[in-house]
């Protein structure tokens, strides 16, 4: 709709794919959600592929066991959401990236390098913090070539520059240049005002790792720096000259400033940190006790079978929870959803219209058209009185700006509630008949204050 938050031309891929998808199964929540499981899958087969490219195959099997089995993993990738299609396309850079020195015709496979690396930036910008794994994946592989090396870097580049350019020029011919901006804009939190805010954020970042998992990840990090420290014997510098370990020490790192940057962690974004750190947890293990590992000191060897012990240990917790999420789904949001469908649709008040923040997921799930509270290029003020909304929902209270932008032009009736989530603040999803004022009048903002319950409505849940 006019106005409304529109990330595509920002990020076209996932909405294009959704897009022919849907012409075979319809619009559904199920087919989204298996579009990301399927890229789940090829993520399995192109780890398997990047760490088999210079270890064993007991190594790869056993990271591709530490995705399998993690329930963190498992939940954010049936997800509809961008980090498993950035994943993939991440993971086929590094196989062709790290494969170059064994190619006849490396130029042409840093092309496709160039391409995929648009894809990754038109699946999530975020893919720019990547770069550091792509660029150290081609470089150290061919670090002894380095004419070679900058020329792969250089066709790398200015194939991106090419499909990236044609994509910009798109967009701007179309007129969608304030939609691809707004994407920036709407990403962009107010930072703290104390100087060392980039310290917090960076603790608060770095922090999050565990919501992954509190063995795995600790694992990872100290098999990280046991490497740097390491760094002057031979097992620690054949570890760190391993492009696929580098590339992923570097993938981590990289999402881990850009949450840093954003001071604003979200769960899904782990989803890439989890990927890359069971990587560097595997490449540590084999390096450690591997058969072709260089001798070194028993004690970094008890060292080893100890790391070993624990991982398997999480590998037994992770696949009984994964197995129980499997065993025991609930789909209270999509109940939830069906439910509020159905009182809209048995209790007409003129347009069909939602307004709401989870508007985009209610009309994955059910078809109700929606506009959304919050984002979008328009104000909501002048969307509202342009579109004539007959509902709005809310989670478990309502925001003082949204409420304000509603009394302009509607007064309103709280009709419904329905259980949805267990997180405290979005386990009711609180419906809402919108009244038009009479005669179509509009309130004056400089001689009332709207961001308060006002006597011709009925609201019973906080505004806050």
């Amino acid at each position: 709709m006019r106005g409304d938050f529109n990330p595509a031309p920002a990020v076209p891929v996932w909405p294009f794919l959704e897009w022919v998808l849907f012409f075979f199964t319809g619009v559904t929540v199920e087919a989204a959600r298996s579009l990301a499981v399927a890229f789940f899958f090829a993520n399995l087969i192109l780890s398997y592929l990047l760490l088999r490219s210079s270890g064993s195959r007991w190594m790869a099997l056993l990271a591709l066991t530490l995705i399998a089995t993690s329930p963190f993993l498992y939940c954010f990738s049936r997800l509809a959401i961008l980090e498993p299609m950035l994943v993939a396309f991440t993971l086929g850079t590094l196989n062709l990236a790290v494969r170059l020195p064994r190619m006849r015709h490396p130029g042409w496979a840093s092309l496709w390098i160039g391409v995929i690396f648009t894809l990754m930036m038109l699946t999530k910008t975020t893919a720019v913090f990547l770069l550091p794994a792509v660029i150290w994946a081609m470089v150290l592989p061919l670090w002894n070539r380095r004419k070679l090396a900058l020329r792969c870097v250089l066709t790398a580049a200015a194939a991106f520059a090419t499909t990236f350019g044609i994509w910009m020029a798109v967009v701007v011919s179309f007129g969608l240049l304030r939609d691809y901006e707004y994407l920036f804009f709407v990403n962009k939190y107010v930072k703290p005002p104390e100087f060392y805010w980039p310290l917090v954020s960076l603790w608060w970042s770095f922090h999050g790792g565990l919501w992954i998992d509190s063995i795995l990840i600790p694992l990872a990090g100290a098999i990280a720096l046991g490497a740097a420290l390491a760094w002057r014997t031979a097992r620690g510098r054949k570890l760190l000259l391993d492009p696929v370990f580098g590339a992923s020490a570097w993938a981590v790192a990289g999402y881990i400033l850009f949450m840093t940057i954003q001071n604003h962690p979200q769960p899904r974004y782990f989803a890439v940190v989890a990927v890359f750190s069971f990587f560097v947890l595997a490449l540590g293990i084999e390096a450690l006790v591997g058969q072709n590992a260089p001798a070194t000191p028993w004690l970094a060897r008890i060292a080893g079978y100890a790391v070993v012990a624990l991982t398997l240990l999480a590998v037994g917790v992770n696949a009984v929870r994964t197995e129980r999420f499997a065993g025991h789904p609930e789909y209270t949001f999509v109940n939830a959803v069906a439910q509020l469908t159905q009182y809209i649709d048995a209790h007409p008040n003129g347009n069909r219209l939602l307004v709401s923040i989870s508007g985009d997921e209610i009309t994955l799930i059910s078809h109700l058209k929606s506009m959304c509270d919050d984002f979008g290029t328009q104000d909501l003020d002048s969307r509202l009185p342009a579109n004539k909304p007959g509902w709005y929902a809310t989670w478990n209270d309502i925001d003082p700006g949204t409420l304000q932008d509603i009394h302009d032009s509607f007064s309103m009736e709280q009709v419904a509630s329905y259980p949805a989530f267990d997180d405290p603040e979005r386990n009711m999803l609180v419906l809402f008949k919108l009244h038009p004022l009479p005669g179509g009048k509009m309130r004056d903002q400089t001689t009332q204050n709207l961001q308060v319950v006002l006597p011709d409505d009925k609201i019973d849940i906080p505004v806050e």
